[in-house]
């Protein structure tokens, strides 16, 4: 994909950066400044990002894990509630320092359409918000969780129905 029709996708976007450490808050917002992002919205907490989601309507949420009041899997669970969450579709990155496999299942599981550890680097997050944009996957109900339909879904379901 050319580098100018991503570069117009994200200056696009609105996008909400949730994130209770201000410098992350700031090293995100430039990061994607850099990207061509001309709307970042920033919260510090959980309550403030439900809010700014409601008030706002972002096209994107960049959201960490380890946070005061409401936790990034909290946030993720309320906005993954399709008739209670006005925006239960919302694309979701989980941006986090949380390596280990069982946090990378369970953020998908809640809901993530994306993870991406921190720090990360720009092309990290321009490649998430690419795939996101351009490649959206739908939301489906697995169980008590409505997700984005997981990857491996889509092709051999589809190959085992034809044959």
């Amino acid at each position: 994909m050319a580098n100018k029709q991503i570069e117009k996708m994200i200056q696009g976007l609105n996008i909400l950066v949730v994130d209770d450490n201000a410098y992350m808050r700031r090293l995100t917002r430039l990061m994607l400044t850099n990207l061509g992002a001309k709307s970042v919205l920033e919260a510090a907490d959980g309550l403030a990002a439900l809010e700014a989601i409601r008030t706002c309507d972002p096209d994107v949420m960049l959201l960490d894990w380890d946070m005061p009041v409401l936790n990034g899997i909290e946030v993720l669970r309320i906005v993954r509630s399709p008739g209670v969450f006005p925006r239960p579709n919302l694309p979701v990155i989980m941006l986090t320092t949380r390596a280990q496999r069982a946090y990378v299942h369970e953020a998908l599981r809640a809901g993530a359409n994306e993870f991406l550890l921190k720090p990360t680097s720009p092309k990290a997050l321009c490649d998430r918000l690419t795939s996101i944009v351009f490649k959206p996957r739908p939301m489906v109900k697995l169980g008590n969780y409505y997700v984005p339909e997981p990857r491996r879904m889509s092709a051999p379901r589809e190959a085992a129905a034809a044959g």
